[in-house]
């Protein structure tokens, strides 16, 4: 089968001909349909994530080496299970959880894999989705689609699960007051569908990219503010009313945590999820004094991912924009990423 991988960081993806893999034990064996292209592919292409000050965390420094099959965000058909897998829906076409962890520790009993400290997610530490095959461990991370289109529910695996997860946070404040969202990618759009389709109170988007601010407002943002304007601050402020009670973070940089602590009205409650990388720096007594609340988010659990397709079943949430490449074009597509140029998600296609 073909497997385009990292065989070095920074350089072009390498296509390698292996045998196809046979499912073994409670494995399942599946044959990709449709394999999404994330910023977290971008940050495992280079090799590492920014920690600011010149500080690296390193792909390595976690054990994490070349050879490296990427995307998490994966549909495909079941061809056949392993012995111990039970009952497989073969021929069906599934979405795979991709946040796998080791399934033994407190963290994975809880239902929290996402949060293992000994994870093996799919696409990061085994094989991803950027070949004809893909094993998954086993048949609990299948979520069957049920009529969704393979390459619009293959974002779902990470833009949704995790848009999702960090809305949830929000609590309440989603059905009272407008979420800003900073960064208008595939992320951000997702996070539109959702929010509209959790019946919340809506979006007001920040984006320094004038094709994503309007493909922000194509899908329903009340308003889309230029995050490299000067007052970008001030116009959330206005367009909330006195400063945001909930903001979204994309992006995860100093200039966009800087823009949601300023934007922020007292008791604000903010949610990091982007990896963009860098550092802040904070004058404590603002965080309890405003009070505002700090929190991070990183992908989203197995029982949200299932919740999040039954939403978009039942309620026929739109998709976000998808461009479905050949996976051939897999080193174009990660080229068009890296410049900013997708709006949406782009999905190769075996």
């Amino acid at each position: 089968m073909r497997c385009y991988c990292v065989t070095e960081h920074g350089q072009p993806l390498e296509l390698v001909e292996r045998p196809a893999p046979q499912a073994q034990g409670t494995e399942v064996l599946l044959r990709v349909k449709a394999a999404g292209l994330c910023h977290t592919d971008l940050h495992l292409w280079e090799g590492y994530y920014d920690l600011g000050g010149g500080r690296r965390l390193k792909l390595a420094d976690r054990g994490i080496k070349p050879p490296l099959t990427l995307s998490h965000e994966i549909c495909g058909e079941v061809i056949s299970a392993g012995p111990d897998a039970g009952p497989v829906p073969t021929g069906a076409t599934v979405l795979v959880h991709p946040w796998i962890g080791c399934g033994e520790c407190a963290t994975c009993e809880r239902g929290e894999e996402n949060l293992c400290l000994k994870a093996q997610s799919l696409g990061i530490v085994r094989p991803g989705g950027f070949a004809d095959y893909v094993i998954v461990p086993h048949p609990r991370y299948l979520v069957e689609l049920d009529g969704l289109d393979p390459a619009s529910a293959a974002p779902l695996a990470c833009a949704g699960v995790t848009t999702y997860s960090a809305l949830k946070k929000l609590g309440d404040r989603l059905y009272q007051d407008p979420v800003v969202i900073i960064g208008a990618g595939g992320l951000g759009l997702m996070a539109i569908e959702i929010l509209k389709a959790l019946g919340g109170n809506g979006a007001i988007v920040v984006d320094i990219d004038p094709a994503k601010r309007e493909a922000a407002m194509a899908a329903g943002a009340f308003l889309a503010i230029d995050g490299k304007a000067d007052d970008a601050a001030k116009q959330v402020i206005q367009a909330t009313g006195g400063g945001a009670r909930s903001v979204l973070d994309l992006v995860g940089a100093p200039p966009t945590v800087k823009l949601a602590m300023d934007a922020s009205a007292r008791g604000g409650h903010i949610v990091i999820c982007g990896l963009m990388g860098g550092e802040i720096n904070l004058s404590l007594p603002v965080i309890p004094m405003r009070p505002l609340t700090l929190q991070g988010s990183y992908v989203g659990t197995l029982s949200e991912l299932k919740e999040l397709v039954r939403l978009f079943r039942d309620k026929a949430v739109s998709s976000i924009p998808v461009t479905r490449r050949p996976l051939a074009e897999v080193n174009a597509a990660l080229e068009d990423l890296q410049h900013g140029k997708i709006v949406g998600r782009t999905i190769l296609v075996p």
